[in-house]
């Protein structure tokens, strides 16, 4: 790209707009001078024509006087005498060059000595006869000076041309020279530099705005170059766990036969293995809601059956009293694999916690459907609510990893949920265990 502006310097912001402003400039001075200069013609022209209107009335009139087909004596004045054919009858200069006949008409053009003249006719009366007394005045000093404007105003149109032109180029590089500075500061950026930020002016115009948006940019990259990075991070802490248990196993069965049983190693591994498949099924279930930044539209998904297919599987275990007398009817529009994930992970982090009782409760009002699932258990702190949600967070360490948790089920439903545009927060229940809320958006009535 550098080497294509290089070779092509008019394609620049600032060269375009130099060349976009010495255009409309010139255009505009080239059509105003044009007018100018016909008005000014125009103008003149007229003035001279007045003149010799004036000269041709007094003319006339002295030939009407005088009574005769003959014209007064004048030292200083170019007229010309007539008749009702256009014939010359009699002028003041032999010079005089007019058409024959004569074209009738207020005025005509001739030539005197090289010079032209405008000649304005009146009508006169003599003895009966229609005569014609033309009256000239040169046109020179008119042409010479709408030649003299129009020469100006042709070097003046090119000067100011060229004063917006460098004007414009100017000004407009000065404005975007901080842009081009944000654009090498991005540009020299590494992958382990997304800390640092632009400068930012404090004119506080677009540029600055710029800037800000830049910073706020490099700050989003940076903050999920970080997450990336712890989360590659933990999910290999978490995978290196059981590896690692495996392993020994197994070294300790190779190395001690009689003192290992197959039984006993194999049920390891089952376990072990079993831990690696739910972490890396619930990786690729992250990158999937990582990938879709907007849930489609889906299908109608009756959230009501999720939760009773649940509270089943949970009274099947025999672990907790499972109180689902709280369920209700109610519908979401969305993915019933991701749904139905959300509901697992919600009871079995509720199940995981509750000393003796799991309540699940749903209802749809106002176009929202609200879903609740509550334990009796200990509780979250409030300061460690937000924290739930994180990937690979456990607050109960000890007693997830021996659960089998893996730290990834409330990241999956802030994700899913928040894929399905609505939202999930915890509170405190009734019997002062955790209690989770989750919105979503009910399916829309048809039209």
């Amino acid at each position: 790209m550098v080497g294509r502006s290089r070779r092509r310097p008019w394609r620049a912001v600032r060269a375009r707009a130099a060349l976009g402003a010495a255009l409309v400039v010139g255009l505009f001075l080239v059509v105003g001078s044009f007018v100018f200069v016909a008005l000014l013609s125009v103008s003149l022209h007229g003035g001279v024509a007045q003149s010799a209107s004036s000269e041709a009335e007094v003319a006339a009139a002295r030939v009407e006087q005088s009574g005769t087909a003959r014209l007064p004596e004048s030292d200083d004045q170019l007229l010309v005498l007539v008749d009702a054919d256009g014939q010359v009858l009699e002028s003041s200069d032999d010079e005089i060059e007019l058409p024959s006949p004569v074209p009738s008409g207020d005025t005509v053009d001739a030539t005197v000595d090289d010079e032209h003249v405008l000649f304005a006719a009146e009508d006169v009366e003599v003895d009966g006869h229609e005569l014609r007394v033309l009256a000239g005045r040169s046109l020179d000093d008119v042409d010479d000076a709408v030649s003299t404007v129009a020469a100006l105003l042709a070097v003046a149109v090119v000067v100011l041309v060229v004063l917006v032109a460098v004007t414009t180029r100017v000004v407009v590089g000065r404005a975007l020279a901080p842009v081009e500075q944000i654009r090498r500061e991005v540009a020299g950026l590494e992958a382990g530099e997304l800390h640092r930020r632009v400068e930012v002016s404090p004119a506080g115009d677009e540029v600055s705005r710029l800037a800000e948006t830049m910073n706020e940019m490099l700050a989003r990259l940076d903050r999920a170059q970080a997450a990336q990075r712890r989360f590659v991070s933990d999910a290999s802490h978490e995978l290196r766990s059981p590896l690692a248990s495996m392993r020994q196993y197994a070294e300790v069965a190779v190395a001690h036969p009689d003192r290992v049983e197959v039984t006993e190693l194999a049920g390891t591994v089952l376990a072990e293995g079993a831990r690696v498949q739910d972490l890396v099924d619930s990786l690729l279930l992250l990158a999937r809601l990582d990938e879709r930044s907007r849930h489609g539209a889906g299908r109608a998904v009756d959230l009501d059956d999720l939760l009773l297919a649940e509270a089943s599987r949970v009274r099947a275990l025999g672990v907790v009293r499972v109180d689902a007398s709280g369920i209700s009817a109610a519908q979401v529009q969305g993915d019933e694999t991701i749904l139905a994930r959300v509901v697992r992970n919600l009871v079995d982090n509720a199940v995981r916690h509750a000393r003796s009782t799991l309540t699940i409760s749903s209802s749809e009002a106002h176009g929202r459907v609200r879903l609740v699932v509550e334990d009796d258990g200990a509780g979250i702190a409030p300061q460690d609510r937000g924290r739930v949600f994180e990937r690979f967070v456990r607050l109960d360490e000890a007693r997830a990893r021996d659960d089998g948790g893996s730290g990834l089920g409330l990241a999956i439903v802030a994700d899913a949920v928040r894929l399905h545009g609505g939202s999930v927060e915890v509170e405190t229940g009734t019997a002062g265990g955790a209690r989770f809320v989750v919105t979503l958006p009910g399916v829309a009535p048809p039209a």
